[in-house]
């Protein structure tokens, strides 16, 4: 049964708390990574028959097993995935940046230009469910960012075979490579690199404790987007809201994972009543029933404030990855709204939309990280380098002053590089 509690009646500790989000799995990470990094591809066979009970020939998806794929994916659906990947492409093709110049003064131009991430990883969890919208979600902006070479690692089944849904995603956003490796072995892989899986600059995508805590490991030698929890929701209702749409919009998330967390946070005590009811009558009706009630029974909880104000600054200091605002004219709110990952406006907008359809990204900043990171866009994808030119009249105008701030910092060899230019005109 989820929990109900009252703003300002019970401590800060018990309405802020998250669940449970992982285990301590570092040094099993550890030996994984270095199992890899010393024995490349025979550690990832030995770890794909050990985990996934798949004893494979080769790492690397064929062609033609893409091609098989893409035929055993029901025509419908592959129609839904074009549909869902140009929405995703239409969102994210805002977010390109351009370089710039600057070149107002007489003799010196700045400027900054954006260049591609040359490889990139990644991971496409398997195991409960399939995740073809993660492929979307993570390929296209690397697409669009103009990266050379895409690369997915996703675990295999025990037949030796990836998913059908997984490939015809990959194929509609152009990825140029998959491999048949998962967990924390792929994470390695992709970071260090083995006879057949390239070494990347880039590995994002969400995955369980163990991707998670190889992506915290391997992070420095390549980059990453982020340290993804399980996956959170948190809703915004008032008294006006249906309960069976907020309870199913708490259940949807709660049946990713055992360590999800669904919140409710609202200022009537008769609808939280109400939801908690209809939580019940939903649970019993869901082919994951186990792994989204042990969610609901250890992570949810129904948060009651006196005001929306008050709801809406428990809200923020939540930092939700997922927040919806179920509320008559949720745009009258947003400004207010602080901290979160991604925002779903009005009583007709489950946060379903953005996990598959809309456009908005899903891959997104969990645990509270939302107070300071962003969802997954295209310049995750991408690097800016920054360049100075100065002329020889205009270095000696500023010289002076660039050796004055140098001693100040007591760093005279700085200060020597400027002046000693010019030392013959003196």
């Amino acid at each position: 049964m989820i929990k109900i509690m009252k703003y300002g009646e019970v401590s800060a500790d018990e309405i802020f708390a998250r669940g449970k989000t992982s285990f301590d799995v570092a040094d099993i990470v550890t030996d994984i990574i270095e199992n890899v990094k010393t024995n490349g591809d025979k550690a990832l066979f030995e770890y794909c028959e050990k985990f996934d009970k798949a004893k494979l020939d080769s790492l690397e998806v064929t062609a033609e097993e893409i091609d098989e794929a893409f035929g055993l994916v029901e025509p419908r659906f592959i129609e839904i995935l074009e549909k869902a990947a140009e929405n995703i492409r239409q969102f994210h093709k805002k977010q390109v940046r351009n370089s710039f110049i600057i070149n107002d003064n007489d003799g010196i131009i700045t400027g900054q230009k954006v260049t591609p991430i040359d490889k990139v990883g990644l991971y496409v969890p398997g195991g409960t469910a399939a995740y073809p919208s993660t492929v979307l979600m993570d390929s296209i902006p690397a697409k669009i960012a103009g990266c050379n070479e895409i690369c997915i690692t996703t675990p295999p089944s025990a037949n030796g075979k990836v998913n059908p849904v997984i490939l015809a995603a990959a194929k509609i956003a152009g990825v140029d490579r998959i491999f048949k490796v998962g967990g924390a072995q792929a994470i390695a892989a992709l970071s260090y690199g083995t006879e057949t899986v390239p070494k990347v600059d880039k590995i994002v995508g969400p995955g369980n404790a163990f991707v998670a805590e190889a992506k915290r490991q391997v992070f420095g030698r390549v980059s990453i987007d982020m340290i993804a929890g399980p996956s959170e929701i948190l809703v915004i209702a008032d008294k006006d809201s249906n309960p069976s749409f907020v309870a199913a919009d708490l259940l949807s998330q709660a049946e990713h994972d055992k360590m999800a967390s669904a919140v409710l946070v609202t200022d009537s005590m008769d609808l939280a009543d109400k939801v908690s009811e209809e939580i019940e009558k939903q649970l019993r009706k869901l082919p994951r029933e186990e792994i989204a009630r042990e969610s609901i029974d250890n992570n949810g909880k129904i948060i009651v404030a006196e005001n929306i104000e008050d709801v809406i600054d428990v809200s923020n200091e939540i930092a939700p990855e997922h927040l919806e605002l179920c509320v008559d004219n949720p745009f009258d709110y947003l400004d207010k709204i602080k901290n979160a990952g991604s925002i779903f406006m009005g009583r007709y907008c489950p946060e379903a939309l953005g996990d598959y359809y809309a456009g908005p990204n899903h891959t997104l900043p969990t645990s509270g990280t939302a107070r300071f990171s962003s969802p997954l866009s295209v310049d995750d994808f991408v690097k800016k380098s920054q360049y100075t030119y100065y002329t020889k009249d205009a270095l000696k105008k500023v010289a002076e002053d660039v050796a004055f701030f140098a001693e100040k910092e007591g760093l005279s060899a700085h200060a020597r590089s400027a002046t000693v230019r010019f030392q013959d005109d003196k």
